[in-house]
């Protein structure tokens, strides 16, 4: 500064020096934000493709199933009409864990799940609707922990959908009666199938063989 002193020009020196500081604090600040807003809005978006990926098109219409007694026994094949709620329905029936993994395709956390580690002889039905969907006959330790199963108790009462989502395809499961999200299905399972149904405890609803 042309005729100011040197203890001012040195004051002036440090004043912009902590300007500077203070842009760059806030530059960095605003591209954490930005960083963590684009994020949110991907893992959302991310979310809801998942959620399509599970759903079919048509929102209602009919479907055939096969029903079982609560011992395994196979009863009849039946048409009958989808089971179609609204979302407040459901978050009337459902915990919150259960609505977001059957009605949003949300996974939960491996070992979480009550079914994981169960061995007891049962039959494991959909939580939103009862469909029969697998059997303690075919399940196994697969040591993901979520609870696996080589097949499901009948073809039928599966849906499976091709799953691109997290730059990955994948084939999602859902319950052919209601569309509720249960999990995915691999190809590294044992045999005689080789496949490895891997599905969310919060999706079935465990009824034990008497």
């Amino acid at each position: 500064m042309k005729g100011a002193s040197k203890g001012e020009v040195m004051f002036d020196s440090e004043l912009d020096r902590e300007t500077s500081s203070t842009n760059v604090r806030r530059r960095a600040f605003l591209g954490f934000s930005l960083s963590a807003a684009a994020g949110l809005a991907l893992w959302s978006f991310r979310k809801t493709r998942i959620a399509e990926a599970a759903m079919p098109a048509e929102a209602g219409g009919d479907v055939t199933v096969i029903r079982f007694s609560d011992d395994g026994q196979r009863l009849e094949k039946l048409r009958i009409p989808k089971v179609v709620r609204s979302e407040d329905d459901w978050r009337k029936q459902l915990s919150p864990g259960e609505f977001e993994v059957t009605r949003h395709a949300d996974t939960e956390f491996a070992f979480s799940g009550k079914c994981w580690n169960l061995h007891d002889k049962g039959l494991y039905r959909c939580v939103c609707c009862d469909n029969a969907l697998f059997s303690s006959e075919t399940k196994f330790e697969s040591g993901t922990g979520w609870p696996s199963f080589w097949q499901p108790i009948a073809s039928e009462n599966v849906r499976e959908i091709r799953d691109s989502t997290f730059g990955m395809v994948r084939t999602a499961v859902s319950c052919t009666e209601c569309d509720a999200h249960l999990g995915h299905v691999f190809d590294d399972g044992p045999e005689p199938t080789h496949l490895r149904y891997c599905m969310n405890s919060a999706s079935l609803r465990f009824v034990k063989k008497a």
